[in-house]
């Protein structure tokens, strides 16, 4: 008997009745506990229930006391009216103080976050046990099970439509309080934050051009102003170059001095001294840089998933990235990655730019633009990604040497939340820069 109650699922019976207490005796509670507590994280059906009708009149602006909510308990069928009419004076009797309602909610939070691990451990176990899997898939499930618990979002029920409602009128209120910190991140190009009013927390963005249009160099200026203006670490994957040379090309970047005199190491003293100021900028920046040629989505997922505070994740690029698995069919397999980096957005909650290549398509038509047809391998990069940036410079079509300033147009070809459109941008070749235009006249 004794070892069966040290058995029993983690739970508090009175910290799950405090809370809905609370909610009773002060309806205003319920500001307090959006974002911390969902109906899932209730132990009890009985108090899932309670705590869904609850939100449902909370969002409706009805009044909630004890004769409203056995009215509305009693309408969904719930309670009949004798025995709910107990339960809830019991409730909201029992509560200690209202002012203390976050702590049991946290009480309550954390009971669910036990429960959660001790399913994860049962199915972690049993899958272990059963060996009907490859281990490096069995390694990878189990980190994936824990760390959606970590994360807060493990698997669980359906989420009722009322949960969501609360989330997103807690997510207004809070981008009416602190627009930044809230709003996607921004991309630190104005023209572009304008129309995509930054990058979404589970966005896989992708930035495709012909060889030699500057992608990379496009994707590092994003990852290095990311990584200064959020104080986030951000991750960068690099396929095809070093870390040392990639770092180089940011180097240029920041320190505005020309790439092919950084290579030579032809640098005056005033370059010296703008390369102390810049070197000193970036190692204040939590930029990550993992140069494995060929590596998976799984082995991205176990390197993130060990990092601290992720704001971003760049991956150059795509075409160079290898599936999990054997597949024949090139095709296939890029939309078998595609389809994982989509996955990894949505698991770590952070914004994923990849780069990729474009087929020879823009090479034949008059109009050498970009459009979604000239995706390399695969139409699933296209369905996968919610954004899609193409880079086009007209003047890599008539001439190799654009001078120290040409411009660019960064296509936006998809955009699943908003609109698309062109924008018009400076590209410095010789510091592999790009910059705003409007910026530029303004300078």
């Amino acid at each position: 008997m004794n070892g069966e109650l040290s058995r029993r699922m983690p739970f508090s019976l009175e910290a799950e009745q405090s809370v809905l207490g609370a909610v009773l005796i002060d309806p205003s509670c319920m500001d307090r506990l959006a974002g911390v507590l969902d109906a899932e994280d209730f132990q009890l059906e009985e108090h899932q229930e309670l705590f869904r009708t609850m939100q449902g009149m909370y969002l409706r602006s009805r009044t909630i006391d004890p004769v409203t909510l056995l009215d509305e308990l009693v309408k969904n069928g719930v309670y009949d009216e004798a025995g709910g009419k107990d339960y809830i004076r019991l409730i909201s009797e029992i509560v200690p103080s209202v002012s203390n309602v976050k702590d049991y909610a946290e009480i309550v939070r954390d009971k669910s976050i036990l429960r959660a691990l001790i399913r994860a451990s049962e199915e972690i176990s049993e899958a272990a046990y059963g060996e009907q899997d490859d281990v490096p898939h069995l390694v990878e499930m189990a980190e994936q099970k824990i760390f959606s618990v970590a994360e807060g979002h493990e698997n669980k029920n359906f989420i009722h439509i009322r949960d969501a409602l609360v989330q997103v009128y807690d997510r207004l209120h809070q981008v009416v309080e602190n627009k930044a910190e809230v709003l996607g991140m921004p991309t630190g190009f104005s023209g572009l934050d304008r129309v995509l009013v930054g990058l979404g927390k589970t966005d896989l963005v992708l930035i495709g051009a012909r060889p030699g249009m500057g992608k990379t160099s496009f994707a590092m200026n994003l990852a290095t102003y990311a990584a200064a203006a959020t104080k986030k670490a951000v991750c960068v994957f690099s396929l095809e170059m070093s870390a040392e040379q990639l770092v180089t090309r940011v180097l240029s970047s920041e320190a505005l001095i020309d790439s092919y005199r950084l290579r030579s190491g032809e640098l005056s003293d005033e370059d010296w001294t703008k390369l102390a100021h810049a070197a000193s900028h970036l190692s204040e920046c939590q930029l990550l840089i993992d140069d494995t040629t060929g590596i998976t989505v799984t082995g991205m997922k176990a390197k993130l998933r060990r990092v601290r505070d992720l704001g971003l994740v760049v991956i150059d690029y795509l075409q160079l990235m290898q599936s999990d698995r054997r597949i024949d069919n090139r095709v296939q397999e890029v939309a078998e990655i595609s389809r994982g980096l989509k996955l990894l957005a949505k698991e770590l909650q952070v914004p994923v730019i990849c780069c990729a290549q474009l087929s020879r398509g823009p090479e034949s038509r008059t109009d050498k633009r970009p459009m979604l047809s000239d995706l390399r391998d695969s139409g699933a990069i296209e369905q996968d990604a919610d954004i899609v940036l193409f880079l086009y410079r007209d003047e890599y079509y008539k001439s190799e040497e654009g001078g120290p300033q040409s411009t660019a147009e960064v296509i936006i070809a998809k955009n699943r939340h908003g609109s698309t459109g062109n924008v018009k941008m400076a590209w410095f070749g010789q510091y592999t820069k790009f910059t705003t235009l409007t910026e530029e006249h303004e300078g």
